[in-house]
């Protein structure tokens, strides 16, 4: 299986912390985040690597490549239209190393329990999407699920009230997930040109056509959102010790 780990974007939500520093290379105690991400795939048995770059991208090569060397397997891919891209595009980029293979994609700026990567890959479906569940506004990636625990619906438009919680950002998919994945990206991207739109609306276009994901609630292990200078500040007080 393969870690696909989107890293591209800019967080200017975040500046000045990320006025000179990818948002994924920041530190929560002594450790960035992508490190920490992929200390943790790499301590469940993942070795193979797929990173979508795009701004500051040499800070993120280098990076990996001082830190892990030739333990694992690295492809870099540059999204070169980062600044006027979303994630939807940068998980398009990916299509030659992902497109009918099993994967696990994450975003690069994740703050997790590296238990969370256990449960994923011992969760007995092809497809899992982690969710964890805490009061929801406008701002989360929502998801609804039908009485048999699978999604129905997932974006930011959903009614909180029907949602059951928000997606974390890390989904295993199997070989038929992601080849019909890459059959409805290259619609959304060479005839629809919906690259500036989040991957979970290709999720949402999939449930139509009959694939979807089973859910996997990880609200029992810590995470946290990192979107302003203001969680920076407050994830410092909420990491548990034991992962300080």
């Amino acid at each position: 299986m393969k870690a696909i780990i989107l890293a591209a974007g800019t967080a200017s939500r975040l500046r000045p912390l990320t006025s000179n520093t990818p948002k994924c290379l920041l530190k929560v105690g002594q450790r960035t985040l992508l490190g920490r991400s992929m200390d943790a795939l790499i301590a469940a048995g993942i070795h193979e690597f797929v990173i979508v770059t795009g701004y500051l991208h040499e800070q993120i090569e280098t990076f990996v490549r001082q830190t892990y060397g030739e333990s694992i397997s690295v492809c870099f891919i540059h999204n070169k239209d980062f600044e006027t891209t979303n994630n939807i595009y940068s998980l398009w980029l990916a299509r030659p190393e992902a497109d009918g293979e099993e994967v696990l994609l994450l975003d690069s700026d994740l703050l997790y329990d590296g238990e969370i990567v256990k449960r994923i890959l011992q969760d007995s479906h092809d497809n899992v999407l982690t969710l964890i569940r805490h009061e929801l506004g406008e701002e989360e990636m929502k998801v609804v699920m039908d009485s048999d625990g699978s999604i129905t619906e997932i974006c930011k438009t959903c009614s909180p009230a029907l949602a059951a919680g928000e997606s974390l950002g890390i989904e295993r998919m199997g070989k038929a997930y992601t080849t019909a994945l890459y059959k409805e990206l290259d619609v959304m991207m060479n005839r629809e040109h919906l690259e500036n739109k989040f991957y979970e609306l290709a999720f949402q276009r999939l449930i139509a056509e009959g694939h979807t994901f089973s859910v996997l609630d990880v609200t029992d292990l810590f995470s946290c959102e990192l979107d302003t200078v203001e969680d920076f500040e407050n994830a410092k007080e909420r990491i548990p010790a034991h992962l300080f």
